[in-house]
């Protein structure tokens, strides 16, 4: 028993966005200067990028990376801010954030809450700067548009320029449920236009971008997305989002608008990513994100096609150890099944 399922009832009396504000704040009373001690057997290299290991903090917990560096200690390979819109916006009315307890899950309608651009970008070099080389760890940034906006590939293209030269790689999600109409930029049409305006303002930075997408999508729309990211040389896909579907709940807030995450989403976002394995065949990475709160969680999603994984919503229920915890457990996978490095177990289901 760890010392937060002793706590969890407590923090629990808190309504959920409160209390997710009360942990940003107590988490940034201690940014340390220091990682986790990398894993040899976990590191591998995507996109480019040379990650410690391949366990990732999802965006929605740090929206305006007041704290990437008390994530990174807790032994996150890799931390993911945002998501992030050209200017601040309050976001949905509250309550936009539900704990389901029964179901081990969260229900969000956020609607891109965030500081804008200027604060996180502030912050972000702040962050370089400090030390003589900047705090080392990769930081991806997601980005996105604002709800009012009557451009909003110009809004995409505007955050690219702000923060490719500060970002380790940046997310373009185009799957929140949550701003109206913003999943019909999956669209193939919408999608190509999105990505070009995206790598046009990359311009000469040599920063990956990645896509992230919604697990509610057709095969036919699969097959599109592959084919249009392997023509864009896009660093990676994020699979999943959270799921507008409800499959059958206990909570009393199963009822509640919003995009499901947490236990609930583990077989949709699953099934997703060995859809995206299958119709990519293998050629560009895999991010898998979407239900994933345990080692073996985590290993399935490796063995489906992930090179890296993700999670937010499992800490809510788990703890801020869970990280440490899962590193630990892949580890020992790798180690069990005979492997040097973990991406050799990269889609070997």
């Amino acid at each position: 028993m760890t010392l937060y399922s002793l706590l969890r009832p407590l923090i629990f009396r808190i309504p959920a966005e409160p209390a997710h504000r009360l942990t940003i704040k107590a988490l940034g009373l201690n940014q340390p200067t220091t990682l986790a001690a990398p894993t040899p057997s976990l590191a591998q290299r995507v996109a480019g990028i040379a990650f410690p290991n391949p366990v990732g903090m999802a965006p929605g917990f740090d929206k305006n990376a007041e704290v990437p560096d008390a994530m990174l200690g807790l032994g996150f390979g890799y931390v993911e801010v945002g998501t992030v819109t050209p200017k601040p916006q309050e976001g949905n009315p509250k309550p936009r954030l539900f704990r389901l307890v029964e179901d081990r899950a969260v229900i969000n309608r956020m609607g891109f809450n965030n500081e804008g651009a200027q604060a996180v970008t502030n912050r972000l070099v702040r962050r370089r700067e400090t030390g003589r080389n900047g705090r080392p760890g990769i930081v991806g940034v997601n980005i996105g548009a604002n709800k009012d906006s009557v451009d909003r590939i110009a809004d995409y293209a505007l955050m690219t320029r702000l923060m490719a030269p500060l970002a380790s790689y940046l997310t373009v999600n185009i799957s929140s449920p949550n701003t109206p109409g913003l999943r019909a930029l999956q669209d193939e049409g919408a999608l190509s236009a999105l990505l070009d305006a995206v790598i046009e303002a990359r311009g000469n930075i040599n920063v990956p971008v990645f896509l992230k997408l919604a697990p509610d999508l057709e095969p036919s729309d699969i097959d599109s997305i592959c084919r249009i990211a392997v023509e864009k040389r896009l660093g990676a896909l994020i699979i999943a989002n959270t799921t507008i579907t409800r499959p059958p709940l206990e909570s009393r807030h199963a009822g509640e608008t919003g995009g499901l995450s947490g236990e609930p989403l583990r077989d949709l976002a699953l099934q997703r990513l060995r859809d995206f394995r299958a119709a990519s065949g293998g050629t560009i990475p895999l991010i898998g994100v979407g239900g994933i709160a345990t080692v073996d969680d985590a290993w399935a999603r490796i063995k489906a096609g992930a090179s890296l994984i993700q999670f937010y919503s499992a800490m809510v229920y788990e703890g801020p150890g869970l990280a440490a915890r899962i590193v630990a457990g892949l580890e020992k996978k790798v180690r069990e099944a005979g492997l040097t490095s973990i991406a050799e177990a990269v889609g070997k289901e």
